[in-house]
């Protein structure tokens, strides 16, 4: 082999590595855009959204239907509402609940799709009107320190009882 023709495929061989990365990247870092062409757009008010970003997953039951679209804030009720695409295959209840759930401990966080009982299905432009916002771990955290020192307060106020001890 000459050495023109060792260039030239080390050459295909790079740019092959470089698409191979590129590729990999935008599935890491979810930048890939939804796969289905024919979605269906509805939106959710939660009161507190965590740390969702905008193209996070959309599951239900563990399988990912959709994307998040779209995240804004509404001056008047001051909630954030939430625009999903979801994807036209996965028909839902007009009465489905929406959680934001995060992925283990500490995780990525995603929306989580329960669906309802009504026979009439979502379409796009709806609304889903049962939402839970994120459990904030920070905010756990705060209100199990601040319950553990109000029960060391109470024990110190009554008689002959040590804070942390227990009776006999």
């Amino acid at each position: 082999m000459n050495r023109s023709a060792i260039d030239l495929w080390v050459g295909v061989f790079v740019a092959a590595g470089l698409a191979a990365l590129l590729f990999l990247a935008l599935k890491v870092g979810n930048l890939a855009t939804f796969t289905d062409t024919q979605a269906y757009q509805v939106q959710a008010r939660f009161a507190n959204i965590g740390g969702l970003k905008v193209r996070a997953p959309v599951k239900s039951a563990g399988v990912v239907v959709g994307r998040v679209a779209e995240i804004r804030f509404d001056n008047e009720s001051y909630e954030a509402i939430v625009s999903m695409n979801l994807g036209a295959a996965y028909q839902f209840p007009r009465d489905t609940t929406a959680k934001i759930l995060t992925s283990g401990l500490l995780g990525e966080q995603y929306i989580g799709l329960e669906a309802g009982g009504d026979g009439v299905m979502l379409k796009s432009g709806d609304r889903l009107r049962l939402t839970q916002s994120a459990v904030v771990l920070e905010n756990l955290i705060s209100q199990f320190l601040f319950n553990k020192a109000a029960e060391g307060k109470e024990a110190a106020k009554e008689p002959g009882k040590e804070p942390g001890k227990e009776q006999k």
